[in-house]
């Protein structure tokens, strides 16, 4: 699955290209606790289609209600200047709209929104390019230009503004059972996925559709991925020849995750190894995780991916994990590399 803001998008594009009157609904602002996060974005069509989310799904009921003609509601799409919307005000709405207790959060809705730069944003984001969009309170205007880094979505008075960006990509080193369950689920998390695997008896057996192969040594594998703040770089070979250069090469660059499989003892191992033979030091191998994955007791393939993913998804999304879940992950990483 790629990413859902780009499918939003994309499908919106497509709508407005073909006539069909929409809206773009995009989450603004939030109290307390809320479903989606700030910049979560949904699409309505005016027959009721729905693509994206910006709830557990009540919400989207009630806007699919107000302005679309599905299931013979009357609901009408208007038009004009954008308009903002508030959900969960009181308690009784928080529970009619099955927000969590306190929660608020407060919608910008754009009627119709111009397919012409709607094009020009999805051409663009296809083409990994990081962007900004920026829309007018006033009047729904919008203008859309590269952007130089990640940034919150900000919206003041006048206008939103709101940061699009390409997909998170996933560079795995080694083929087998634990990168295909870990690109299956990267896949359905908005991953796009490179393989790289050197040996073709590992690479024959390989059956997950729309991730990339590369056959080239690991290092120069990374070298060619070009990792950025929106990629991470696992191996999984258990292999120092295959494993060690592709790391070292992954820590030279912004990659948000840098890791390996294996057990304690084999990380301290890959550690001391670098120190020796590779001019590493402490500081210089800081970012490198080892062993990886979330603790919850793993020991199949399916379930380790299930930890390493997890684990992906908390540093992706600014949680600090404690030093003691990877102490206690050692416990069952053991047992996936020996």
């Amino acid at each position: 699955m790629e990413n859902l803001d780009v499918m939003v998008l994309r499908t919106l594009r497509d709508w407005r290209l073909a006539g069909r009157r929409a809206l773009l609904t995009t989450v603004v602002r939030t109290w307390g606790s809320s479903p989606r996060p700030i910049g979560s974005i949904m699409a309505l069509a005016e027959d009721g289609a729905v693509i994206g989310s910006v709830s557990g799904g009540c919400i989207e009921d009630d806007l699919i209600a107000r302005y679309s003609r599905a299931h013979g509601a009357p609901g009408e799409m208007p038009s004009g200047a954008p308009a903002l919307v508030k959900y969960g005000i009181t308690a009784d709405e928080a529970h009619r709209f099955g927000l969590p207790c306190g929660g608020t959060l407060e919608l910008l809705l754009e009627y119709d929104p111009d397919a012409a730069s709607l094009e020009t944003l999805v051409a663009a984001l296809e083409k990994g390019r990081l962007m900004q969009r920026t829309v007018s309170l006033a009047d729904g205007t919008v203008g859309v230009a590269e952007a130089s880094a990640p940034a919150e979505l900000s919206i003041s008075d006048t206008e939103l503004v709101n940061t699009f960006g390409p997909e998170y990509r996933m560079l795995l080193i080694g083929a087998g059972q634990l990168a295909e369950y870990l690109s299956t689920m990267a896949k359905f998390s908005g991953f796009a996925v490179t393989l790289c695997d050197p040996r073709t008896e590992y690479r024959t057996a390989w059956a997950v559709p729309g991730v990339t192969l590369s056959t080239e040594m690991p290092d120069d594998a990374v070298s060619a991925f070009k990792p950025d703040r929106r990629s991470c770089v696992v191996a999984l070979t258990h292999d120092p020849k295959l494993d060690d250069l592709a790391l070292l090469e992954a820590l030279q660059s912004e990659a948000f995750y840098v890791g390996a499989i294996g057990s304690r003892r084999n990380a301290q191992a890959r550690r001391e190894r670098m120190i020796e033979h590779f001019e590493q030091t402490e500081a210089s191998l800081s970012r490198l995780r080892g062993p990886i994955g979330i603790y919850i007791g793993s020991k199949t393939p399916p379930e380790i991916a299930v930890s390493v993913m997890a684990e992906i998804l908390a540093v992706k999304n600014g949680v600090r994990l404690p030093r003691e879940t990877e102490v206690a992950h050692a416990k069952e990483a053991a047992g996936a590399g020996k």
